[in-house]
């Protein structure tokens, strides 16, 4: 079974590792440790970013991923060849953030209480005022967000998850992942209309 010391060889002990897929995920089924660490190379940078943007801080980011690759390490063999080895690993972080979220930042107040489950949303597009603005810009935007919208917009977003999975995963009426989207898409258009108005009076 994997820990987190697998993942702590030096770069040069990767050096020279088969880049085929099959033949990294065959050596990390074997529990490998050089291909352990290759296959945490691979995607550490890419599933570091998605733990942060459902942390708190980047230290609960790095034990999210951490905890994700020791999950992804200890069931490789569950991977079916025929999905993309990268979006399995990308929702075994997701799973992983969430349920830090609910055990480790909700577990004294429940997670619901993070949300609020009024109903009062409307279509809109108001999701296309962001869509010229540089991802970076997004990222820190949603990352200010309260924690609801956050995790939400994140989710189904970003993510692409259903409402009615989000609603599952969070343990919330599926109307209120909608109420969440919904404001969470509305302080972001305030918030930029805010941002570039400062801008154009300072300019």
């Amino acid at each position: 079974m994997a820990d987190k010391n697998d993942l702590l060889l030096k770069q040069d002990e990767t050096a020279g590792l088969p880049m085929n897929e099959s033949e990294l995920i065959e050596g990390c089924i074997k529990e490998n440790k050089v291909c352990q660490k290759a296959l945490y190379d691979r995607f550490s940078g890419k599933m570091y970013s998605l733990c942060l943007r459902y942390a708190e801080n980047r230290e609960d980011a790095e034990d999210i991923m951490h905890d994700g690759f020791i999950k992804v390490l200890n069931n490789i063999q569950q991977f079916k060849a025929s999905g993309s080895l990268e979006g399995w690993v990308r929702k075994i972080m997701v799973n992983t953030a969430i349920q830090h979220l609910v055990s480790e930042k909700r577990s004294a107040i429940g997670m619901s209480s993070a949300f609020r489950d009024d109903v009062d949303f409307e279509d809109s597009n108001e999701w296309n005022v962001i869509s010229t603005m540089s991802a970076s810009e997004i990222m820190k935007l949603i990352s200010e967000l309260p924690v609801g919208y956050r995790t939400v917009i994140n989710l189904f977003a970003i993510d692409g998850y259903s409402h009615d999975e989000i609603a599952q995963m969070l343990k919330i009426n599926e109307s209120t992942s909608r109420s969440q989207l919904s404001k969470a898409r509305k302080m972001l258009k305030e918030r930029i209309e805010r941002s570039t108005a400062i801008y154009h009076h300072g300019s």
